[in-house]
């Protein structure tokens, strides 16, 4: 007990912190910019897939786990470009599990030298907390078995969500601006099974989701005579309480291979590797914390996979042939 006490007194305190931000933090931000910007959806010519997962923190039960999965794809809809998206976020942290699961609509627009999207995502929201496995000692100082805050039954909760999103994309640059959770909603979590049921004496807890700024930068920056690029990124978000940036640095050759380093303020540093190949991607990235917990921790890990299909968007038939059948 006393080497457990310090791990579960850190624990709290990273766990505490990071219930400022709703969303779960990505070393690898730049694998599905849809995921918390629904103008990136259809920003492209292409389809794209992608599926995450985040194992943080490994070696400590409770560690949050995150799992993410975005699928958009550009269209054409009365003479206007257009891209459709979906996305979900699933992650379990200490005896919470959240779930989204977003659909995203975006519109583009030619301005300039490059394209502005602006796009909305409606969302679906569910919160759980396994209130049947909370242990509170009898020894405890600061809590009370009693206590009718701390939920001792399994609780959830559903609600509805929204999402707003900008970005400007360049032949060397893409920027975005993007609100998550715009309703900030507060969901009222009760006992499996009495959704929805209005009785006076119904016992509920309440679990609210801050609406939370997103910005982000990427550019492409070759370098001359050789097979490399640079490939800088930032993004930098708030909830007006609290702040975290991750700037990070890749180098790619030949589009296939990829290397770089990143870092997370007062959080960690990261090292990143990536493949392409034939529209298909493999991403992979290390967490060293730069926080106490790292005594208790090996580190988080991150994997993304996904795939690519281009599309043409160019004018139908335009290289028209004749068949040699009505020659």
């Amino acid at each position: 007990m006393k080497r457990l006490l310090p791990i579960l007194m850190i624990l709290t305190s990273v766990i505490a912190a990071r219930a400022e931000m709703t969303d779960p933090s990505l070393t690898q931000y730049f694998q599905a910019p849809s995921l918390f910007n629904p103008a990136a959806a259809g920003s492209t010519d292409l389809l794209r897939i992608r599926a995450g997962s985040r194992m943080q923190w490994i070696g400590i039960n409770g560690a949050p786990r995150d799992f993410m999965a975005t699928a958009d794809i550009p269209f054409k809809l009365i003479n206007r470009r257009w891209g459709g998206g979906v996305a979900m976020i699933q992650e379990s942290i200490g005896l919470y599990q959240t779930l989204s699961l977003g659909a995203q609509l975006s519109a583009r627009q030619k301005i300039g030298r490059g394209f502005l999207s602006v796009g909305i995502q409606a969302a679906y929201l569910n919160q759980q907390f396994k209130g049947s496995k909370v242990v509170i000692p009898d020894d405890d100082d600061f809590h009370e078995s009693t206590d009718e805050a701390i939920p001792t039954i399994d609780v959830t909760g559903q609600g509805f969500d929204l999402g707003l999103g900008l970005t400007y994309t360049h032949r060397w640059f893409t920027v975005g601006l993007a609100c998550t959770h715009l309703l900030s909603p507060e969901l009222k979590l009760r006992r499996e099974g009495d959704q929805g049921s209005s009785g006076s004496g119904d016992q509920e807890w309440l679990f609210r989701f801050d609406r939370t700024l997103y910005f982000t930068a990427e550019s492409n920056i070759p370098i001359k005579n050789t097979l490399f690029e640079v490939l800088p990124s930032l993004l930098v978000r708030s909830d007006f309480a609290s702040f975290q940036a991750d700037v990070t640095a890749r180098l790619r050759w030949k589009k296939f291979l990829t290397a770089g380093f990143g870092y997370r303020t007062e959080d960690a540093v990261c090292i990143l590797l990536q493949g392409e190949f034939k529209g298909f991607t493999l991403g992979y990235s290390y967490d060293y914390s730069l926080s106490p917990i790292m005594r208790a921790s090996s580190g988080s890990h991150e994997v993304w996979l996904g795939y690519s299909l281009k599309l043409n968007f160019g004018e139908k038939n335009r290289n028209r042939h004749k068949s040699i059948r009505l020659m």
